[in-house]
């Protein structure tokens, strides 16, 4: 029974898809220097936390001006130029960044690597709602995040080996020569005939009545929520790993298991999670729920630094990441209307993008000057408070459809009715 509904999970998605899915794995598991980068920094190079805190938000600032830029560029030119130039260029920009030492050099490095990177973003998203299925867009949106988790699920793992045994200058190269790799085979896989051959229908329906996504004032405010919750989502990469090493005293190889072990949860539980609860069409309930868990995960950590603490903390940041992206993104790539959704895009992934400016210097201040536990109450309040948000927001859009639904159908009883 549970082997039929896994398969059936993955059943009906386009070819298009699963080979974006190729890409997206190709270049995830080259995922090897973000995850270790505060050890590196503070190990390697003598950075102080609000350094690293500060080097972390030129990596989310970066993100920022790539994805919006990405997104308008997504707009006038198509995704499929984008995607590509992204992932070649940013790897040699990736491999460039270990013959830097100074601050500033990291500062302005890190910043132009992610923002060639993230250009990647809105495209990637795009690409998705055009070459799926309107009936399993979350499935196929599902399928690019479990390609991304199955690489994550090597990436760090591998990376942690090499960091350990080999030097940190593996693991630059590693992350570099992946993303052209990734580059090279979407070139070749996924032609850019095929890909324009695959355009989705333009009358497609569409949630969304703005011409703007700066007017759609249901979407910002699902924005606001969003970067609440992934504020406190990136912790996972900042504080995190400096918490596990100095604090419960992992090693840098135990740490990529834990990080491996994210994305294998996630790997095994979300497409079947995902299929059974796609049609219900409570999408932002559902991030809500999963919200509340990436915030509960923190603060399960103020209470202990046992090892398993660790595990459980890992587990139920995992189950919550299965529940809250997932049914966000669907949401947000349902919303748009296709000549506009570049834009739509840039907004959800700028979210993640600016939670990644804000992140790592409110976590490393906060550790540095109130201590951990402190953090991780403030952490896990940002989870609570977006579920809240999401929650009200499902429950205002279903009363909305509800009243609509009940108004079309008045009218159609009045016309039946009419002599």
């Amino acid at each position: 029974m549970l082997i039929k509904l896994y398969v059936d999970s993955f059943s009906g998605l386009s070819r298009e898809v699963w080979l974006l899915a190729l890409v997206n794995f190709i270049n995830r598991m080259g995922t090897m220097v973000i995850p270790f980068l505060s050890i590196y920094l503070t190990s390697e190079l003598a950075f102080t936390l609000s350094d690293v805190g500060w080097v972390m938000a030129a990596f989310g600032l970066g993100s920022v001006v790539g994805t919006f830029i990405g997104g308008l560029l997504t707009d006038k030119i198509g995704y499929y130029k984008i995607m590509f130039w992204s992932l070649f260029l940013s790897g040699f920009l990736f491999i460039s960044l270990q013959f830097i030492t100074t601050f500033w050099e990291w500062v302005g490095l890190i910043f132009l690597a992610t923002l060639v990177a993230d250009l990647f973003r809105p495209a990637s998203l795009t690409a998705v709602a055009v070459l799926s299925k309107p009936e399993n867009r979350t499935r196929s949106v599902s399928l690019i995040r479990l390609a991304i988790n199955m690489g994550w699920a090597f990436g760090p793992f591998i990376a942690g080996i090499m960091a350990d045994h080999l030097g940190y200058s593996y693991l630059f190269w590693g992350d570099g020569l992946t993303c052209i790799s990734a580059a090279i085979f979407f070139w070749f896989a996924v032609p850019k005939k095929m890909a324009e051959e695959a355009a989705e229908d333009p009358e497609l329906e569409t949630t969304s009545t703005s011409s703007s996504v700066y007017n759609d004032w249901e979407y910002l405010f699902f924005i606001v929520m969003l970067l609440i919750s992934a504020i406190a989502f990136f912790q996972l990469f900042t504080t995190i790993p400096l918490f596990f090493e100095g604090q419960i005293g992992l090693t840098k190889t135990q740490i990529g298991l834990l990080m491996g072990l994210n994305g294998l949860l996630i790997s095994i539980v979300e497409m079947p999670t995902v299929f059974l609860l796609e049609k219900k069409n409570i999408n932002l309930q559902l991030a809500a729920f999963g919200a509340v868990l990436i915030g509960l995960s923190y603060f399960v950590l103020g209470f202990s630094v046992w090892w398993g603490v660790a595990v459980i903390s890992t587990v139920l940041v995992s189950i919550g990441e299965i529940f809250q992206m997932p049914f966000s993104n669907a949401y947000a790539v349902n919303r748009p209307k296709p000549e506009n959704r570049g834009r739509y895009m840039a907004l959800y992934g700028m979210a993640y993008s600016v939670a990644f400016v804000i992140a790592p210097p409110l976590g490393t201040n906060l550790v540095e000057f109130y201590g951990w536990d402190t953090m991780w109450f403030v952490i896990s309040l940002f989870g609570v408070v977006s579920g809240i948000g999401l929650w009200g927001l499902g429950q205002r859009k279903n009363k909305m459809t509800f009243q609509k639904e009940s108004a079309i159908e008045g009218i159609k009883k009045e016309e039946v009715t009419l002599p």
